[in-house]
Formats: structure tokens, sequence, C-alpha cells
């Protein structure tokens, strides 16, 4: 996906309406970062209606190798440049799902007490794609009440750690307790749409452990029929052995 596309996708996802002011937060975060000591976490200040990053902490140097320079002056475009293309498309879905369940879902009174994490790939000074976890929490709304400013937090992570794209939305309950209200993955799913219904619904009874016996007693269909769709299952899959794919599937259910 090129540069314009992702622009184009991603001012959809971000489109406001007016010009929030955010000197006083970013007065407030420059002289806080000035006493944090150095970690493989850093943070920003994203601004999505000017596609730029309004403040960049210390810390982006320390954990990436790279220039904040560079960031600051090309805002978010040298940034998705860096993000790993397989996880481009996955990363602007997460954000636009993210963007939908905000407008449907949480009251706008509410809005200023989310958080909203997802992560994705980022090539760092070396050319190694390390993994980044984003943690954004908004802090400026336009005038039809869309988070445009945010605080986001980037924690990275070593390059051999195996992550699914994952976005989620908290919120601070009566308890002032982050509360989990939204989670998806937007990996690759397994059960691609080679696979059919009827093949579906073999794969969730495996995963209960149902003999072929059983399945067929319960989808009113022959054991040999099952069997069949079993080994079909496999060959598209590439998947060696039942075994194997209920072993898989258990692990990430939400695959299916």
């Amino acid at each position: 996906m090129n540069y314009l596309k992702i622009k184009e996708i991603y001012r959809f996802i971000f489109q406001s309406y007016d010009k929030p002011f955010l000197q006083k937060h970013i007065e407030k975060i420059i002289e806080m970062d000035t006493f944090l000591p150095y970690s493989s976490t850093f943070f920003c200040i994203t601004n999505t209606q000017d596609l730029s990053f309004e403040f960049i902490s210390k810390n982006y140097k320390a954990s990436l190798g790279l220039n904040p320079n560079e960031l600051k002056e090309n805002g978010m475009r040298y940034f998705w440049n860096r993000i790993h293309p397989d996880d481009v498309d996955a990363w602007l879905k997460a954000l636009n799902k993210l963007m939908e369940f905000t407008l449907n879902e949480i009251p706008v009174e509410k809005r200023q007490d989310a958080s909203y994490t997802w992560n994705f790939r980022f090539k760092n000074a070396q050319n190694v794609f390390v993994n980044i976890v984003q943690n954004t929490t908004p802090l400026i709304f336009d005038s039809e009440n869309k988070p445009i400013i945010g605080l986001a937090h980037y924690t990275v992570l070593h390059p051999d750690v195996k992550l699914d794209i994952t976005a989620s939305a908290k919120l601070l309950n009566d308890k002032q307790e982050y509360e989990t209200i939204y989670f998806d993955s937007f990996s690759q799913k397994l059960l691609h749409d080679g696979v059919t219904n009827r093949e579906r619904d073999i794969i969730r009874l495996l995963i209960l452990d149902k003999s072929s016996k059983e399945i067929s007693e319960k989808l009113n269909i022959s054991p040999h029929t099952v069997d069949t769709h079993r080994r079909n299952i496999l060959k598209k899959l590439e998947i060696s052995s039942t075994g194997e794919l209920v072993g898989i599937l258990k692990l990430n259910p939400h695959w299916l």
C-alpha cells in the first residue's frame, strides 16, 4: 500500500472539523519528560489533523536509534513508511474499527475516559522490524467529539516476539479502574474464505474434542462425510493433522 493510499484512509478515519489548542498540554509533557529515566518506552503527542507529532520524548532515540528531528519534520508520513508493509492493512483496519466503536458505543461524556491500544512492527535504525505496542489516550476532541489529539505511549519489544495485530479500548469505571470494552484481532485469519461454513462447524466441534461419530450425529451427516471434510480442511490449511489444527485454534480462538 503506497503512502497516498495510507494518507487517504488515515484522513478518512480521523476526519475532523476544527483546530484545537494544545500548547498547555505540550508544556506540561515537556516538563515531565525532563525528569523521566531512559527506557524502552517513548511517548509523543500526536495530531491527526496535521498528520504531525507535536512532541517526541527523548526515549524515541534511546528505544529505536532514530533521529527525532526527522520524525518531527516529516510527521506521520515518515512514521508510516517505517511500519512493516505486511502490517499496514491490519493496522488501518484496527484504527478504523476503534474509531467506529468510539463514535457508536462510547457516550460523548465518557470519551475523555477512554484509552486505546494496538500494535505493529516498526523498522528501527538498524533496519530491524521490532514490535511496538502503542497506547493512546485522547487529549482533545473536535467539534464532533471525535478524538484527534492524543498522548501516545510506544513500548518497544524484541523482534523475535510473535504478536497478532490486535486493538482494544478501555474505559475508566466508577472505581477509576480501566475495563476492557472492546477487543479484536486483525492478523491474517487462519480460517480464510476458502473454508466453508460446514467445515467451520466441524472445526468448532473438533475443538470440543468430539469424534467423527459425535460430529456426524450433531450435524446429521454420515461419519464418512465428516472424515472427508476433515481431510479437505487439513489440505486447505496446509496442516498435517487434526491435532495440530486443534492445538493452534485453542491457543488462538479469535481465528475462528
